[in-house]
């Protein structure tokens, strides 16, 4: 990509400024590798990804047509504690899991707001959910887990 470096070339770093010239400026987004992001989830959305080895992520149900991963961990307990608790079909139980995603792969969905500032969620369509498995960096982890109260 032509620029103000001579030939079109783009130098890097100390090699700039060994010849007098600036280097690139770059967002630190294209250094970060993964991004980490949360799910809140039933027992039984949490017994499937159990018995895939915590890799992966069930498929959506035909009701379902998102996949909705949020951008912090405070918005997923909130949902585990406030929501999944009360559910008859989450079993009364509310997990809070953690898991990175390659952020090369999110740069194509947008973080959509849904209430507060902290209500932040990606709108990952179903179609899209094996992809979005096979962007998973790692295993996904259990951080904490809400019961009903009585």
């Amino acid at each position: 990509m032509p620029g103000p470096y001579k030939s079109g070339l783009r130098c890097r770093g100390e090699a700039c400024l060994a010849r007098g010239r600036r280097p690139p400026r770059l967002s630190i987004l294209q250094f970060m590798q993964s991004t980490v992001l949360f799910r809140p989830v039933g027992q039984h959305e949490y017994d499937l990804i159990e018995a895939a080895g915590f890799r992966r992520f069930p498929p959506r149900l035909p009701e379902q047509p998102f996949f909705y991963p949020v951008t912090n961990e405070e918005y997923a307990s909130q949902i585990a504690r406030d929501w999944n608790t009360k559910d008859e079909a989450s079993g009364y139980v509310g997990y809070v899991l953690r898991f990175s995603v390659r952020s090369e792969f999110l740069r194509k969905f947008q973080i959509r707001t849904v209430g507060s500032t902290m209500h932040q969620e990606y709108w990952i369509p179903a179609a899209e959910l094996e992809q979005f498995n096979s962007e998973l960096d790692g295993q996904i982890e259990s951080i904490a887990c809400f019961r009903r109260s009585y």
